[in-house]
């Protein structure tokens, strides 16, 4: 297991929504089977590629893998990996919820010249919970 961070792309009307006392259940764990996360290099190419219209703010979730209770595995891309990713690269997919105490910030991806850049911080989970 990784001890470098991955990330969670998520517009934040579904981490309200997917947010429990425990733990975080995306939309999309149902029918993929499997919650899509990034590595670092790849945050930003995947945020451009598939979330550049989202106009609500986008979250991006800092999970520590080490306190994960579900399954993960690094795999290739599904469906494809956007453009600019090396080929092989590999994707982390958690099989199953994230724990709420793997979530070790959130951050909101900035807009700089209509492009989605790295969040200029990252605040603890409990300032984005439901209320």
């Amino acid at each position: 297991m990784t001890s470098q961070s991955i990330y969670h792309l998520v517009p934040e009307s579904e981490l309200r929504r997917g947010l429990g006392p425990a733990a975080y259940v995306p939309d999309g764990l149902a029918a993929d089977g499997f919650v899509h996360c990034s590595v670092t290099e790849c945050v930003l190419l995947v945020a451009r590629a598939y979330y550049a219209s989202v106009a609500e703010p986008l979250l991006l979730l800092r999970i520590d893998p080490a306190r994960l209770t579900s399954r993960l595995l690094f795999e290739a891309a599904l469906p494809a990996a956007p453009p600019g990713v090396a080929p092989g690269t590999l994707f982390p997919h958690v099989y199953g919820p994230i724990d709420r105490e793997a979530i070790t910030g959130v951050g909101e991806l900035e807009r700089e010249r209509g492009e989605l850049a790295w969040p200029r911080h990252f605040r603890p989970l409990e300032l984005h919970s439901p209320r």
